[in-house]
């Protein structure tokens, strides 16, 4: 039987550059803070446009930042919760496509959302978010969280 508090919730970003690829390139729902907006009210709103529903009202748990190979600092919060990926509404983004042929063509941001246990979801997501993953089922299962 599976322990649904061991299952994490990923992304698969949407678009052209990552469509057949797979190991290592699946996030935490994520985005940009626009100017003086509070950081758990910008992973809120990103959350709800990657997925198309919010997270459930009351207190996100959060999980730090980790640093990515770009130099971005992402920040993460968990919750509890169940959700049914067929549900997906990402927004969407325009792109030229293929490069350099004046042509405009329209992606979501995330082609796919769905729920791994921890040993798949460690290979799915990119490498730097790794931590979250550890953090988030030291959370579930009320240890103290174990920041790297």
């Amino acid at each position: 039987m599976v322990d649904e508090r061991q299952r994490v919730l990923l992304v698969h970003p949407g678009g052209p550059y990552f469509q057949r690829r797979d190991i290592g390139v699946w996030s935490i729902p994520k985005g940009l803070c626009e100017p003086g907006e509070p950081l758990e009210a910008a992973a809120r709103r990103e959350f709800k446009e990657e997925l198309g529903f919010d997270p459930p009202p009351g207190e996100l748990f959060a999980l730090g930042s980790v640093k990515q190979s770009s130099g971005k600092t992402v920040h993460a919060w968990a919750f509890a919760g169940g959700w049914d990926p067929s549900g997906l509404r990402s927004v969407m983004f325009e792109l030229e496509w293929p490069p350099a042929s004046g042509q405009l063509q329209v992606f979501p941001e995330v082609d796919r959302a769905e729920f791994f246990d921890a040993r798949v979801a460690q290979e799915k997501i990119i490498a730097a978010q790794r931590p979250f993953i550890a953090r988030a089922l030291a959370w579930a299962r009320g240890e103290a969280l174990p920041y790297l």
